[in-house]
């Protein structure tokens, strides 16, 4: 008996392991907005607007996020505007109140920036390139915050840093970076630029882990719940969720912030069948309660 209930235990804890994993490779929505650059450091004036591509594009290869940058969303709202001209047929043309909305925003300021080089030759420059002898280091702070799309609270923030050396032959820039070229890559300041990055996706990616994952519904018809994530968010079938009812918005009155809504648990859902953008899904419970904008979580 002893042994039966050691196992059933074992058991349980390895479906909660598995029920997190489940959780875990659930694509969160992140809208990267672009980074202030505060550093002083006029020579890369593009600095805050490469920092925040790049971190988008970290945040997308590590495979845990619908990533948005705010660019994307800046010429989303332009389409949408052309749209409401009348000058393009409606039918092809983007809908207003139709972005995908980010749980959670992304952005932050470089608020340092600091070059140390040793004495030693400067060697020849070739197309803003230099090759020298100097022994060089680079540091680099970025302040990341987390701030909440609805209310637009600062969830959290942190300041992350990288710092790289380099001896020997050297590579420096002047003017303008390309954060893409190999050539970068390898320098004291493209080797920090990447430590600062990676360890921003490890704080943005730690902290979304205590947020739950959101959806919602697009329709309910055939008894079957229409939600809006599917492959492309990480959603498998199987996949059980819990639907919400969102009260009335609840507006400060001091400040016209939006504080959030009530939250009315409706029903459990299961997922049945997955499409790269929508899944289907069926409840054991009352399907009449659910509605279209309903909200859905894990």
């Amino acid at each position: 008996m002893r042994r039966i209930t050691i196992l059933l235990i074992l058991l349980a804890i390895g479906f909660t392991g598995l029920q997190s994993a489940w959780a875990a490779n659930l694509k969160k929505t992140v809208a990267v907005f672009e980074f202030q650059n505060d550093s002083g450091y006029a020579s890369w004036v593009s600095m805050g607007h490469d920092f925040s591509d790049q971190l988008s594009d970290a945040l997308v290869q590590s495979g845990k996020f619908i990533v948005l940058s705010r660019r994307d969303l800046d010429t989303v709202m332009a389409e949408q505007d052309l749209a409401a001209s009348d000058r393009f047929a409606q039918s092809n043309t983007a809908k207003i109140g139709k972005i995908v909305p980010a749980q959670i925003l992304v952005k932050g300021r470089v608020v340092d920036f600091q070059e140390n080089t040793s004495s030693g030759g400067q060697g020849f420059s070739i197309k803003g390139v230099s090759l020298g002898t100097k022994r060089s280091s680079t540091s680099i702070g970025v302040i990341v915050q987390l701030i909440d799309s609805t209310t637009g609270e600062i969830i959290d923030s942190k300041r992350v840093d990288g710092e790289a050396k380099a001896g020997g032959l050297s590579v420096g820039f002047s003017g303008s970076f390309d954060l893409n070229s190999s050539d970068f890559k390898e320098t004291p300041v493209g080797k920090a630029t990447q430590i600062v990055i990676d360890r921003a996706v490890e704080y943005v990616a730690s902290k979304m882990e205590n947020i739950p994952w959101e959806g919602k519904v697009v329709t309910v018809k055939d008894n079957q719940v229409f939600v809006n994530a599917g492959t492309n968010a990480g959603v498998n079938v199987g996949d059980t969720f819990s639907v919400y009812n969102l009260g009335e918005a609840l507006i400060d009155p001091d400040t016209g912030i939006n504080l959030g809504s009530e939250r009315t648990k409706i029903a459990d859902i299961k997922v049945e069948e997955v499409q790269e953008k929508f899944s289907k899904a069926v409840t054991t419970g009352d399907i009449t309660k659910i509605a279209k904008g309903d909200l859905v979580l894990k």
